[in-house]
């Protein structure tokens, strides 16, 4: 088992008692994102940990395919599932780069809260662009902290030391995101930060051709 995959099982339960910190962004994010759902959409959503985007999502589209590395975080999104009775949403454990999604098969790829944790997340944004169907969406909120937060670099090898932060932390400034993502061949239609220091949630397309 990987040096995350221990931490975010470690993590779990912590986690999913932890509260939202910016609830009303967080549901502006949710609304956005509905906006381009319809009923016989395929989604995967990737770093899922305990469900509750993927269930809420749930009623929404045909099916959900919900990923994370950590099996803890997954055992709780599943007994959520039941607890709510969602049968469309399915869970598995594995590691991003290790994900058997095949390409072109998927019509929206969600990723929230992980690329700024991926040693390499241009090939996790190239990943995802295969993945989706021509015209598919990409889906992501980021937290970009060398934008104000650079701060958090002379703090992270004392909280790792102490078991509170993963193996990796990368500090991505917002043009930098935003330069990944066109790079990998999307268009940007919502580019949203509901504040300096906080996550940009990006939509993007995957062109039609």
């Amino acid at each position: 088992m990987s040096a995350t995959a221990k931490f975010w099982n470690r993590m779990a339960k912590g986690y999913a008692k932890s509260s939202i910190a910016d609830q009303a962004s967080y549901e502006h994010k949710l609304e956005l994102t509905r906006s381009y759902f319809t009923p016989e959409m395929e989604v995967v959503e990737i770093a899922c940990g305990t469900g509750s985007t993927a269930l809420l999502h749930a009623p929404h589209v045909k099916h959900i395919l919900a990923t994370d590395i950590s099996e803890n975080m997954l055992a709780i999104a599943r007994e959520k599932a039941g607890a709510q009775g969602i049968t469309n949403v399915t869970f598995e454990c594995s590691p991003i780069d290790e994900l058997t999604v095949p390409d072109g098969s998927t019509d929206m790829v969600m990723a929230h809260s992980i690329l700024h944790l991926l040693p390499e997340p241009e090939a996790t944004v190239a990943s995802v662009h295969k993945m989706l169907k021509p015209g598919g969406l990409f889906v992501s909120s980021t937290v970009c902290l060398q934008d104000g937060l650079g701060f958090f670099k002379y703090i992270l090898p004392i909280a790792r030391l102490v078991g509170y932060a993963p193996p990796h932390v990368g500090f991505l400034k917002e043009e930098e995101l935003e330069s990944m993502i066109t790079s990998a061949g999307f268009t940007l239609e919502h580019n949203w930060r509901p504040g300096p220091k906080k996550a940009v949630f990006i939509i993007a397309r995957k062109s039609e051709a």
